[in-house]
């Protein structure tokens, strides 16, 4: 107990969750304090049940079945009952005491019970608890052997039915069916564990099947029933390992399951992970009916990943190009993941054709997948081929002319020295998609931005003032030539806050109170402070009611 304190809570959660659980403190209901843990409820947009280990093998820990606890994470209701147990911490050791005493008193009063007594406690608890009595009767069915009792109960567990009002379940309700939909799972599971796997395989596949039926109306926000069906793909390996069913027969299935054959997106089963059931006759016959498969529909994206993964596990890098190879993308995203699979395999010769074939293939370079245009480049650059580099830059600035492209066209032709020549190039193109008003996507002209990338800011105004330009690129123009050009800018800031005095909201008010003070600069910079003095007061007096902004122009001194 002794590394339970504040420090470890912060310790364990993230600042932000610390920060919030204190918000939880009044939220925290129903502590139960055992030896060595403590339980709880908090409330926050639903229940949630919440347990923190105080002493375990690793130190202070906690679970809750929250979200964002269920991913592992140490919550901000672990962290609001970390705090309530700690703000009582001095009977701790006395309720803990207390709890060992509660269960040694137990386990004595039932181990003096005779037969006939707990039988009747039993049959007690039965009747007062239905999760209690169903867990009881799937394990009586199974220890009698009668297999259709077995899987009545369990399509019973996987029924949405009384959990479905319109048929249904929705998100409120969808924890409740999960936990029963987990009971199934638990019941598979025992089978393998009394000796039945045979029939454990059998229900397994069942159950995958009904819940796949299930998950489509089932709200599973939080992924609860993910973590059902994770746990069903886990029962139906372990049965499989302790029966040892028929190599050939579990390949088919699992070639049937991967492609689709149980389409419920719960049970990601890996046939990789069956590989010591399956034995060297079974990944035969695996990889056979992938490929068959795979041949049968090239284009399949589940008979593309199985091959990829087969080939890859074999360590066939020549398979794994074939299955890509067979469906490339127009835009040379394909040729790209090619080449790196043949720079893993150290074949940078092959890999380098692959990437240029890629830029070849492609139907239209302005569209082609940019990581293949970067790794080119790279590779040419690594091998001194440095106008191929630029050559490349070129033709993709050609195709795309965005201001990202004109960069790297830059720093290609910087490397190789001649900047200078491909510059102007490149200014030309922009220059004469600025005269036809081709603008970049948020309106301003590629050639301003451009200029303005490279510190010339005066061939960016003239640029600017010939071919038009956008408000924001004005500003910028303005906020650069100011010092050297303040009538100038003045006129731009002007312009620009013009419009705002006509529109509300505290943003405008922060955007033309910007304005005013870089229109004052302006002003002192001439030498009409004067002028500002009576442009203000004008505008003070029209705007006089919109109290945000008069009182953001006092903290300016404006």
């Amino acid at each position: 107990m002794e590394g339970f304190t504040e420090s470890a809570l912060r310790a364990l959660a993230a600042p932000r969750s610390f920060e919030r659980g204190l918000g939880y403190l009044d939220a925290v209901s129903g502590v139960d304090v055992g030896d060595g843990w403590v339980t709880a409820s908090v409330h926050g947009t639903e229940r949630y049940e919440v347990e923190l280990t105080l002493d375990g093998p690793g130190g202070l820990s906690g679970e809750c079945d929250c979200p964002y606890g269920i991913e592992g994470n140490f919550c901000k209701h672990l962290v609001a009952l970390g705090l309530t147990v700690l703000a009582q911490r001095e009977s701790l050791p006395r309720q803990r005491k207390a709890a060992r005493d509660r269960a040694k008193d137990l386990d004595g009063w039932l181990s003096g019970l005779s037969k006939d007594e707990l039988l009747a406690l039993v049959r007690e608890q039965v009747g007062e608890d239905r999760q209690l009595r169903r867990r009881l009767e799937l394990r009586a069915a199974s220890a009698r052997g009668d297999l259709a009792a077995v899987r009545a109960r369990i399509r019973d567990l996987l029924d949405i039915s009384p959990f479905a009002q319109y048929g249904y379940v929705e998100y409120a309700d969808a924890r409740a069916y999960a936990d029963q939909a987990g009971q199934a799972v638990s019941a598979i599971g025992a089978l393998t564990g009394s000796g039945r796997a045979d029939d454990a395989i059998t229900l397994a596949r069942e159950a995958m099947k009904l819940l796949a039926d299930a998950v489509e109306s089932v709200d599973d926000s939080d992924g609860w029933l993910g973590q059902v069906g994770a746990d069903l793909a886990g029962v139906h390996l372990d049965a499989c390992r302790a029966a040892r069913p028929d190599p050939e027969e579990l390949a088919r299935w699992l070639v049937g399951h991967a492609l689709g054959d149980v389409d419920d997106g719960l049970t990601d089963i890996d046939p990789l992970d069956y590989e010591d059931v399956l034995g060297e006759e079974g990944m035969d016959v695996l990889r056979k009916l992938a490929v068959e498969a795979w041949r049968g529909n090239r284009r399949g994206w589940a008979e593309k990943y199985l091959m990829e993964r087969l080939a890859k596990a074999g360590g066939d890098v020549d398979a794994v190009i074939a299955v890509h190879a067979a469906d490339l993308s127009p835009n040379g995203h394909t040729h790209l993941v090619i080449a790196h699979e043949l720079d893993n395999a150290r074949r940078p010769d092959e890999a380098l054709h692959w990437a240029e074939r890629g830029i070849q293939d492609a139907r239209d370079l302005a569209a082609v997948d940019t990581a293949l245009v970067d790794y080119l480049c790279d590779r040419y650059t690594q091998a001194d081929r440095l106008p191929d580099a630029v050559a490349l830059r070129r033709d993709h600035f050609g195709a795309r002319r965005t201001l990202l492209a004109y960069q790297q066209l830059r720093a290609a032709a910087r490397a190789a020295d001649r900047w200078q020549a491909e510059r102007e190039g490149a200014l030309a193109l922009l220059r004469a998609d600025a005269e036809q008003q081709q603008h970049s996507r948020y309106g301003g002209p590629v050639l301003i931005d451009a200029l303005l990338d490279d510190k010339d800011t005066d061939a960016a105004w003239q640029a600017a003032t010939e071919t038009g330009a956008h408000d924001q690129q004005w500003l910028t123009l303005a906020d650069l030539a100011r010092a050297a050009r303040p009538a100038d800018a003045l006129g731009v800031y002007r312009r620009l806050a013009e419009p705002l005095t006509q529109q509300t909201g505290n943003a405008i008010y922060e955007q033309l109170t910007s304005l005013l003070l870089s229109i004052r600069d302006c002003h002192r910079r001439l030498g009409t402070q004067d002028e500002f003095t009576t442009y203000l007061t004008a505008l003070r007096a029209d705007q006089k009611r919109k109290r945000n902004l008069m009182r953001l122009l006092d903290k300016h001194g404006l």
